[in-house]
């Protein structure tokens, strides 16, 4: 049956009202592409209305294409317009957040410090690598035998008495000096050795005012062919009137199990003499241990804790303080 021509330029001039109104609520061009789809696309809203006109006689076919022409051009129009409107949209709102006011304050951002001890270390670093030193790390749960054995301090040695440290249950420690860095550096590498081994240390002291159970500590090697204490002492007297300025220093005789001899090394401090490092002669055991022939190479090692570094340099009276975060000390620094 012909469905009356009426009744097909009412569908084409509902669907023009219907699309028209949808085209103009969407809020995104995927809406917009969806909705051409829906209305103009081969199998939407438009080409099926037009399915009818094929039973229609040769005298209303021209008509009825006519308005269907009209509808399209007209969704076709406002599809155009909406799409241009939403770039519009899009364009303005995109400049709005990107625009910069130049006479609005800026955003403040408190600037950090440097803690310290960081500070304390990295100058010590920077003096040692002047002078020729590489930075060498290692691990800081250590073996027995890299932290006491191979420095030449067997499991009955009393001088183990004054490293007392935390051991683990597996048997490994946690280690009480950086020396065990220099014992791995040798293991892997020939003479010549001149390294700088800062790092994190740990002791079972009873913390007060100088002492605390975790504490950080640079050590110095050098081993090579000729090198005597006078060489140790010239590198030491470098090293603290750089860190210290020109201030009178002096070595007293000392122990330590890995060197020999061994020597304490003060420095007149506000009109009194303050112990700052431990340094010695690399003990031959220690050599010979790592490989290397004592009859051809001979070396120095010292070590100092940073934190009596830092606490002298800041004038600092509780070496706790370095450790409690507290804004109102390190906004000092």
């Amino acid at each position: 049956m012909t469905p009356p021509v009426s009744d097909l330029e009412q569908q084409l001039l509902q669907l023009r009202e219907s699309a028209i109104d949808a085209i103009q609520d969407a809020a995104t061009s995927d809406q917009v592409e969806q909705l051409r789809i829906a209305y103009l696309g081969k199998k939407g809203a438009l080409s099926t209305i037009l399915k009818g006109m094929g039973r229609l006689g040769p005298q209303e076919r021209p008509r009825i294409g006519a308005i269907a022409n009209e509808v399209k051009d007209a969704l076709q129009s406002a599809i155009g317009h909406k799409r241009q409107d939403l770039d519009a949209a899009r364009i303005q709102a995109q400049i709005e957040s990107e625009t910069l006011d130049v006479t609005m304050p800026g955003t403040y951002y408190p600037l950090g410090r440097v803690h310290p001890l960081h500070s304390t270390l990295d100058q010590a670093l920077d003096i040692f690598v002047g002078l020729g030193y590489s930075v060498a790390q290692g691990p800081e749960m250590e073996t027995d035998y890299y932290n006491f054995g191979a420095l030449n301090t067997p499991a009955d040695h009393p001088a183990r008495d004054m490293q007392d440290t935390f051991y683990l249950p597996d048997g490994n420690l946690l280690r009480t000096h950086t020396s065990s860095v220099q014992i791995r550096y040798m293991e892997n590498n020939e003479p010549p050795v001149r390294i700088v081994a800062p790092g994190r240390c740990y002791r079972r002291d009873t913390e007060d005012a100088t002492h605390a159970a975790v504490f950080h500590q640079i050590e110095i090697l050098a081993i090579d062919e000729g090198l005597t204490f006078t060489d140790l002492k010239g590198t030491i007297k470098v090293f603290l009137e750089n860190m210290f300025g020109p201030v009178p220093i002096r070595f007293r005789a000392s122990y330590f199990p890995f060197t020999e001899p061994s020597a304490e090394v003060d420095v007149q401090w506000k009109g009194r003499w303050l112990e700052v490092l431990g340094c010695g002669m690399v003990d031959p055991n220690v050599l010979k241990t790592v490989g290397y022939d004592p009859e051809v190479y001979s070396g120095f090692a010292a070590g100092f804790g940073v934190e009596r570094f830092a606490m002298v340099l800041h004038q600092i009276d509780d070496i706790r303080r370095l450790y409690t975060s507290d804004l109102r000390f390190l906004r000092q620094f």
